[in-house]
């Protein structure tokens, strides 16, 4: 493959491990593709740190080459979908992991943002149930991550622009949820809300680009209330209360836990916020610190809109 989509050539300026990774991926995109036996079926697509290829394997089946990173991200994206075997996501048709490269099943282009907040909601707790699979023990766990996240809080100036009264209730439940067993008991996705969910032929919704960690199935609940968040405007605290609700009792989720863990995501993304306007170049695994909110953040002062986003969420799910 020798012409990358423009958007998959502008990764190069993300710093020097994107660009040496962009420099051979259309030399490992050829190499795979040959190793495969693989036929391109489309014109290249991508995701925010990846490059899909539709293509047709050798007995004719449409599937989809994604080629992603090499982050920790995507180290275990394999192992997550080989694990779950098609049952509530994407299935898996081949891997490479050393190539960072997955055959997958060909879904539609259809996502969950297509359908009603709510409906993606329930659409989403329901896939919850056929996910959140016992722990593995080739994935970190989410405590790995937590514990440097806390830490990271804990170092917040007094002076940042977030209510300090909710970073010391984030670190405070860092500190409870990080002792509890139920914190690594469960493969969890890390990263889903209604773009990585699409539509399949064998199952109306399936999930997709999972990066996986053991963790607490209650830690998904947070990216499907800060997304699509423009569309709760003049109705912010009972918007988001509605799909936190919708999404616990439709899981059957303890309340007090999925907030907990909410409030904690959203604290964890506004402080993230405040270190990359601040240029100190920190960068959080595991999909929080490259959410689609903080990609945007503009250098010296966080991105209003976001910081608003983060705090309106976290006040939300407990005023």
């Amino acid at each position: 493959m020798s012409d990358l989509p423009a958007a998959v050539r502008a990764m190069a300026e993300r710093g020097p491990q994107w660009a040496a990774w962009i420099d051979t991926l259309p030399r490992l995109t050829r190499e795979v593709v040959a190793q495969w036996q693989l036929r391109p079926d489309g014109p290249a697509a991508h995701g925010y740190c990846s490059l899909v290829l539709p293509v047709r394997a050798p007995d004719g089946t449409s599937a989809m080459l994604k080629i992603s990173f090499p982050d920790d991200e995507s180290e275990h994206e394999h192992l997550a979908l080989r694990r779950w075997g098609g049952d509530g996501a994407v299935k898996l048709l081949s891997a490479d992991p050393h190539r960072r490269a997955l055959l997958l099943e060909r879904l539609a282009g259809e996502d969950l943002t297509s359908v009603t907040d709510v409906e993606a909601c329930q659409i989403v707790a329901g896939l919850y149930r056929h996910i959140h699979v016992p722990a593995m023990p080739q994935l970190r766990t989410l405590t790995l991550y937590l514990d440097r996240w806390a830490a990271e809080l804990a170092d917040l100036p007094r002076r940042a622009p977030i209510p300090h009264r909710l970073v010391e209730q984030a670190l405070s439940l860092c500190a409870d949820l990080t002792t509890d067993p139920a914190t690594t008991a469960r493969v969890i996705h890390g990263d889903l809300h209604y773009a990585n969910v699409l539509a399949g032929d064998r199952r109306p919704w399936l999930v997709i680009d999972p990066k996986p960690v053991n963790g607490d199935p209650a830690y998904e609940i947070a990216p499907m209330l800060w997304n699509r968040f423009d569309q709760l405007a003049g109705d912010v605290r009972d918007g988001v209360r509605r799909r936190f609700y919708t999404l616990v009792d439709a899981a059957g989720f303890d309340e007090d836990r999925a907030r907990a863990w909410v409030i904690v995501r959203m604290v964890l993304n506004a402080m993230w916020a405040v270190h990359d306007a601040a240029g100190w170049g920190y960068r959080p695994a595991e999909g929080e610190g490259e959410s689609e909110a903080t990609r945007g953040i503009r250098w010296g002062l966080p991105e209003p809109d976001w910081l608003t986003t983060c705090i309106a969420v976290a006040k939300a799910v407990q005023d």
